[in-house]
């Protein structure tokens, strides 16, 4: 199955009104009717399959069917190796961390969101950027409940770069 945008899909990406996540947007984006859900799954991650089924249901994606490959033979089939490749490791970067944050921050209606976000906006060096996204994390279960606050800093760590994630787990 190759997924690929509905008319829905394409104003949703355009008047950023539509309520999706930024990862559902991602997809949203990438779903243009030639990639498949392996390859979707290799540039999303393993959670890809599930999230274009609910894209699907949500009227956003339709389901293109896969152009007809040619058969392989038999005897070459049976010489080819069976080694499955390893999923790609996705990209981690201090960028994405802060600009996922800070959405997470722009949605809480609170003056300390509004201060962090403030904070980790100006901040510029590296350092800076992690000891902002440290404080607004640890300030999060504050706005927010323990669940949501945990999910958010999973997602965070799931984009920071290795070397800093250990400056902002508690």
């Amino acid at each position: 199955m190759q997924p690929r945008k509905t008319d829905l899909a394409r104003d949703a990406l355009q008047a950023h009104r539509a309520p999706l996540d930024m990862r559902q947007r991602r997809l949203l984006i990438m779903c243009d009717g030639e990639r498949d859900i392996a390859q979707l799954t290799a540039l999303i991650g393993p959670e890809a399959p599930a999230m274009v089924i609910q894209l699907i249901q949500a009227g956003y994606l339709v389901s293109a069917p896969e152009p007809a490959v040619a058969a392989v033979p038999a005897a070459a089939a049976a010489t080819a190796p069976a080694t499955p490749e390893p999923a790609p490791e996705r990209r981690r970067s201090l960028v994405a961390a802060r600009i996922y944050l800070l959405g997470i921050l722009e949605l809480q209606r609170n003056p300390q969101a509004a201060a962090l976000y403030r904070d980790l906006q100006l901040a510029r060096a590296e350092p800076d950027v992690v000891a902002r996204l440290r404080a607004a994390l640890d300030a999060l279960p504050g706005m927010t409940s323990e669940g949501y606050s945990q999910r958010v800093r999973q997602r965070v760590l799931e984009a920071l770069p290795l070397e800093h994630c250990e400056a902002v787990t508690p």
